[in-house]
C-alpha cells in the first residue's frame, strides 16, 4: 500500500452493484483505489430497478439522526447531478401527498409542522389548488389539504446506476457482473484477502465493501459475520401509458404513484404490499394497484400493466441502516440500508472516505454495524 495520510488499499470488491454499491465504488475509485464491481445480476438491475425511488427526508422522522442521513442525502444528490450531470436519472419535481380519512390526515399534517421546525421546506394547498397549479389529471375534493415538498425527488435508479459504474470503469474500475461470491478468504490474522467468484476465479483484494441488499447476511457470514435482516418484501408494477399524466411523485389514498421517465407510470402501495404473503398471484397485485391508480388518476384506465416484480427490501433488523468497518474482521464493510436511493450518494461518499483514511463521520455514529454483534 502507499505511504502517507491517505490509506490506498490495492484492491477494493465491491458486492452488490445497485445504487449503494455503485456509489461507494465510483467515490473509491475518483479517490484513486483499485475498485472491482462484483454482481449476482446486472448493475442496478436488483432493488434498486423495483423501488419507487422517492429521495425524501419527510417520511424519516423516527429519529433525528436518521432524519439528518436523509437530508445529506438528498443534498448529495443534487451535488452529484451538477457533477456528472442530471441526465436521465434526476427529476427534482418535489412530491405531493394527501389523505382520504381524519386520522392519516392529523398524522401527516402533524409531521409537516415537525418538519418545518426542522427548517425542511413544506408548502400546504387544497386540492383545488393542486390540480390548477401541479397535476390537471389527479381527481381530489377541491377543499382537501395537500402537502406539497419541493424539494424532494425521483430517481431513475437504473440510469444513476449506468452511470457512476461506466464512469468508474472509465477510470480503471473493473466490472465482474454475473458472478455471485462463493467465498471470501482470510488470513491468519483474519483480515480481508480473497473473493472467490462462481466463474471459478478468485480475486486478490484487500478489502470487501457488503453493499449485496437483501443478500447481505448471506455475505456476511462468508466471513462467520452475523448481520441479521427483516423480511420486508415489497410489490412494484410498472403501466405502460401513450402519454404520462403525472409529472411528479405523490403520496395519495392507499396509492403511490410517480412518473418513470419514459412512457410508464410506477405504482406502489403499502397496503397491497401487506397482502403478499397471502399467496396472490403477482398479477393479481399489480391489478389491485392499478385500480387504485385509477381512482386518482382516471386517465390511467386506459393503460396496461407492463411488468410487476415483488423484491425484498434490504433493512437490518432493527429498521436502521448498517454503514461502515466490522472491527472483528479486518478490511470488511458493510453498506446495507432501506432507503437506498435516498442514501447512496450520501454513503458512497462517507464510506469511501472511511475506508480510505479511516475517519469515522459523525453522520454515521447511530448507524455503525457493531450494533449488531459478531
Amino acid at each position: 500500500m502507499g505511504s502517507g495520510s491517505v490509506r490506498r488499499p490495492e484492491r477494493v470488491a465491491v458486492i452488490g452493484v445497485g445504487v449503494i454499491g455503485a456509489s461507494v465504488g465510483c467515490n473509491l475509485s475518483r479517490h484513486g483505489a483499485e475498485v472491482v464491481f462484483i454482481d449476482a445480476g446486472q448493475p442496478g438491475e436488483g432493488v434498486t430497478n423495483w423501488s419507487f425511488s422517492w429521495v425524501n427526508a419527510s417520511n424519516k422522522t423516527a429519529r433525528k439522526s436518521y432524519f439528518d442521513l436523509n437530508v445529506a442525502g438528498m443534498a448529495a444528490h443534487r451535488e452529484l447531478a451538477g457533477t456528472i450531470g442530471p441526465d436521465s436519472w434526476w427529476y427534482p419535481s418535489g412530491h405531493l401527498r394527501w389523505a382520504d380519512d381524519p386520522a392519516a390526515e392529523a398524522k401527516f399534517l402533524e409531521t409537516a409542522e415537525l418538519l418545518a421546525g426542522w427548517d425542511y421546506r413544506v408548502e400546504m394547498y387544497s386540492g383545488a389548488e393542486v390540480r390548477s397549479r401541479f397535476e390537471p389529471a389527479l381527481t381530489m375534493p377541491d377543499d382537501v389539504p395537500v402537502l406539497f415538498y419541493p424539494d424532494e425527488a425521483w430517481v431513475h435508479g437504473r440510469h444513476l446506476v449506468g452511470r457512476l459504474v461506466s464512469q468508474a470503469v472509465a477510470s480503471s474500475a473493473e466490472l465482474r457482473s454475473g458472478n455471485a461470491v462463493r467465498d471470501i478468504g482470510t488470513g491468519a490474522d483474519g483480515s480481508i484477502r480473497s473473493v472467490a467468484l462462481s466463474d471459478g476465479s478468485r480475486l486478490d483484494v484487500d478489502i470487501v465493501v457488503n453493499a449485496a441488499g437483501p443478500s447481505a447476511s448471506h455475505v456476511a457470514g462468508l466471513v462467520a459475520r452475523r448481520l441479521p435482516m427483516r423480511r420486508e418484501p415489497g410489490v412494484v408494477a410498472r403501466i405502460d401509458c401513450a402519454q404520462v399524466p403525472v409529472h411528479r411523485a405523490m403520496h395519495a389514498p392507499h396509492i403511490e404513484i410517480r412518473p418513470a421517465g419514459d412512457t410508464s407510470v410506477v405504482l406502489h402501495s403499502r397496503e397491497i404490499d401487506a397482502l403478499i404473503d397471502t399467496g396472490e398471484d403477482p398479477g393479481q397485485f399489480a391489478r389491485l394497484l392499478h385500480e387504485s391508480a385509477r381512482h386518482v388518476v382516471p386517465e390511467l384506465g386506459n393503460s396496461r400493466i407492463a411488468e410487476t416484480r415483488i423484491v425484498d427490501r434490504p433493512i437490518p433488523a432493527d429498521g436502521w441502516p448498517s454503514v461502515g468497518a466490522v472491527p472483528s474482521v479486518p478490511g470488511y464493510y458493510e453498506a446495507v440500508s432501506h432507503s437506498g436511493i435516498t442514501l447512496g450518494p450520501v454513503i458512497g461518499r462517507l464510506l469511501a472516505s472511511e475506508i480510505l483514511s479511516g475517519k469515522r463521520d459523525e453522520l454515521l455514529v447511530d448507524f455503525r454495524p457493531e450494533r449488531f454483534p459478531s
